[in-house]
């Protein structure tokens, strides 16, 4: 029997966090706690919250009776770093300094090493951080956009998208380093990347227009009429980057970001709402194609998560455009708090090297 480890998991939110202690594979405690904006209003930033979640998250512990001693290891949803490769990383000063910065942004799953760091520390256990947004894997060619002003950029559900490709892996019965999928995460934002043999070689930004249109974002746009957009007079930058992410795609279209109040409308008869979800769907199995020509064709399944996946019209759709490709493996849902667990535990276990962060290397 492998050893099991006690891992504490931590995932920030902007008005919340989600935690987790994992016995083994096992989740032996979950909970959201929630952060008013009364109790945020007096912090100047994100960054600024850490110790102030901290402390919160300590004194959970000692309500519910959780020893922190008992822990051998926390880990925390990495944030926006500088472009590194996929796997589990030590969080080291480097890391925390540029946590801190906000090298690349502001976003509350900066606070993730932060929070992970300090409380480690105090416990005396290691810190990590599990495949960031910021996972890029791209191989050199799939960089070149068509100018080198506007190269292409790897800004995914990394954590969501390796964790699957691992769950489909196993179904698959064989290693995630030795096969190639596709894999889609279909949320509010929706990425899909061409996994080959462990790397992510090709995979759209899914945080600002590439890809496929999402419940709320727009993907590629038709570049022209967009610059003319740009220039009417009639929007503002702030205005045009909302249509990007936000207002585009379903919400544009149907002023909904939810797949299943459009759902509602089909089922009533709305030939517009059908349409729309249908070119999504469309849409999305377009870029699996692509990515099918990025693996020569040698594709052994085709994952499809996140959570749009639990909705069958979505489902059907796209498996009828594609399954000629590959198996296509369902994956509903996003497991993060799992998927933050597992990197962990792979390098308790010693099935795989805790990376170091080094800034500008990936």
């Amino acid at each position: 029997m492998s050893e099991e480890f006690r891992i504490f998991v931590i995932n920030p939110g902007s008005t919340s966090t989600k935690v987790a202690l994992f016995d083994g594979d096992t989740a032996a405690f979950t909970k959201t706690i929630r952060h008013s904006d009364a109790e945020l209003a007096g912090f100047p930033n994100i960054t600024s919250q850490y110790e102030f979640r901290e402390k919160i998250i300590l004194g959970m512990l000692e309500e519910n009776g959780i020893e922190p001693a008992s822990i051998d290891a926390v880990v925390g949803r990495g944030g926006l770093l500088y472009p590194l490769k996929g796997g589990t990383y030590s969080v080291n000063q480097l890391m925390k300094e540029h946590l801190h910065r906000g090298v690349l942004g502001e976003h509350a799953s900066n606070l993730g090493g932060l929070i992970a760091s300090a409380i480690a520390e105090d416990i005396g256990a290691p810190a990590f951080i599990v495949d960031p947004v910021v996972v890029d894997e791209m191989e050199d060619i799939a960089r070149l956009s068509g100018h080198p002003l506007l190269p292409r950029k790897s800004i995914f559900h990394a954590l969501n998208q390796k964790a699957c490709a691992r769950v489909a892996a196993e179904e698959l019965g064989k290693q995630y380093r030795d096969i190639n999928l596709i894999v889609a995460h279909m949320g509010g934002g929706i990425s899909l990347g061409a996994h080959k043999k462990g790397r992510v070689v090709d995979v759209n930004n899914a945080l600002n227009g590439d890809g496929p249109f999402t419940p709320e974002r727009s993907g590629g746009l038709p570049v022209g009429d967009l610059v003319k957009l740009c220039f009417s007079g009639k929007y503002t930058e702030k205005e045009v980057l909302k249509m990007i992410k936000g207002k585009g795609g379903l919400v544009a279209y149907m002023g909904t970001n939810d797949v299943r109040e459009v759902m509602s409308l089909i089922e009533k008869g709305d030939k517009q709402a059908e349409l729309t979800l249908r070119a999504m769907c469309y849409q999305i199995s377009k870029e699996i194609g692509l990515l099918a020509a990025v693996l020569e064709g040698d594709v052994d399944a085709i994952v499809l998560s996140g959570g749009v996946a639990f909705s069958d019209f979505v489902i059907r759709e796209i498996r009828r455009k594609v399954e000629w490709i590959a198996r296509v493996i369902v994956v509903p849902g996003e497991a993060e708090m799992s998927a933050l667990a597992g990197g962990a535990s792979r390098v308790l276990k010693g099935e795989e090297a805790a990376r170091e962060y080094v800034g500008l290397g990936k």
